[in-house]
């Protein structure tokens, strides 16, 4: 493995999505240009909005005795990297992920969402050698609600596997198999070439 490849958080999403998109984007270098997508843009806003509001409040009922906000930090172990929104300190000793999404609050919480939590859980655990258990989402249209996920150890063994799937893609120029839901192709980017 190359030692100097690191992936982003967000491109877990991006392979949870289609494994594809990780061959376009890395492989051969076609931007998705997401910056022209609403939510993207919308999501952005969000995210400035909240840096600049309520920076000094602690969730009481979260018990959240400090936190830290808009955290970058890097798995030298794993070969990942994220900008984690917030990272809750809570009055058990533990830390949490906070991550803000502009999105409803269906009664379920998205795959993609908890695995994003799960690795930011994990960013947490290794540059800040705390113990991380669980993350919160919040969903900013449906005001603000906010889900715990708890981080069970399959969960994180599946995350981190899904980091190793990505690497292989990128650093050997695997073409994987596309996503078995058609209704994403719909919507995608990259329909257009993906054969």
């Amino acid at each position: 493995m190359d030692n100097e490849t690191f992936i982003v958080v967000s491109d877990v999403i991006e392979y949870n999505f289609c494994p594809r998109f990780i061959y376009f984007m890395y492989c051969l270098d076609i931007p998705q240009h997401e910056e022209r997508r609403y939510k993207v843009r919308k999501g952005r806003e969000i995210h400035k909005i909240r840096e600049k509001t309520n920076r000094e409040y602690l969730r009481r009922r979260l018990n959240v005795v400090r936190k830290e906000f808009d955290v970058p930090l890097t798995s030298r172990k794993n070969h990942y990297k994220g900008l984690i929104d917030e990272i809750l300190f809570l009055d058990d000793g533990t830390a949490a992920p906070m991550d803000y999404k502009f999105a409803e609050y269906n009664e379920k919480t998205f795959r993609t969402h908890k695995y994003q939590s799960v690795l930011y859980g994990e960013l947490i655990k290794e540059n800040y050698n705390i113990d991380v258990k669980r993350g919160y989402i919040c969903y900013t249209r449906s005001n603000n609600r906010v889900k715990e996920i708890l981080f069970r150890d399959r969960d994180i063994k599946t995350a981190l596997a899904m980091i190793n799937e990505i690497l292989k893609i990128i650093q050997t120029g695997f073409y994987p198999k596309k996503t078995k839901y058609r209704m994403k192709c719909i919507d995608c980017c990259y329909r257009n070439i993906c054969v």
